[in-house]
């Protein structure tokens, strides 16, 4: 699985994408342009020091992003789309679409999704922070494809428990 930013506008964001593909092991792909100058102390504040241990590849525009993409299912996520991530099943492969904070993405780049989700809100809102979107569909897309990779798990004590090693 992999996450795509379309021409992300807001560095923090971008930065905690980052961030959040380099813990859970998912590459990102930076569609360009952006809307900001890319720069590593501008993604810095959001991705802290995690933004060296992420794969980003950046494409020049979307018809870059478009000649090196090698497969999967390209699924777009939208406040315009009527399938919920939540009743749609995930491949290893899927390349996970997110639109510009400001616009979404053009007319043009929603009709070749293969897919397009929306995240269920209370009527009325209009939507959720992008990299807050991009976790809750991705932990959704890694769960159901067992996508997350055998990292250790913390040593978590269960101070309820009544189990003794005694």
């Amino acid at each position: 699985m992999r996450l795509a930013l379309f021409e992300p506008d807001i560095p923090q964001n971008t930065g905690a994408l980052i961030r959040l593909g380099a813990c859970l092991g998912v590459p990102i792909d930076i569609i360009e342009p952006c809307g900001f100058l890319w720069s590593e102390s501008k993604l810095r504040r959001a991705g802290m020091d995690y933004l060296s241990l992420a794969e980003v590849n950046r494409h020049a525009s979307w018809q870059a992003f478009l000649a090196a993409r090698r497969g999967g299912r390209l699924v777009l996520l939208s406040t315009k789309a009527a399938e919920p991530y939540t009743g749609f099943a995930f491949q290893p492969s899927d390349i996970l679409l997110l639109g510009r904070e400001s616009a979404g993405v053009p007319d043009h780049v929603h009709n070749l999704a293969d897919a397009r989700l929306v995240i269920p809100m209370r009527p009325g809102l209009r939507s959720l922070n992008v990299a807050l979107s991009a976790a809750m569909v991705l932990g959704e897309g890694l769960r159901q494809t067992a996508g997350f990779s055998p990292f250790s798990a913390p040593n978590v004590h269960n101070p309820g428990s009544n189990t003794s090693n005694t």
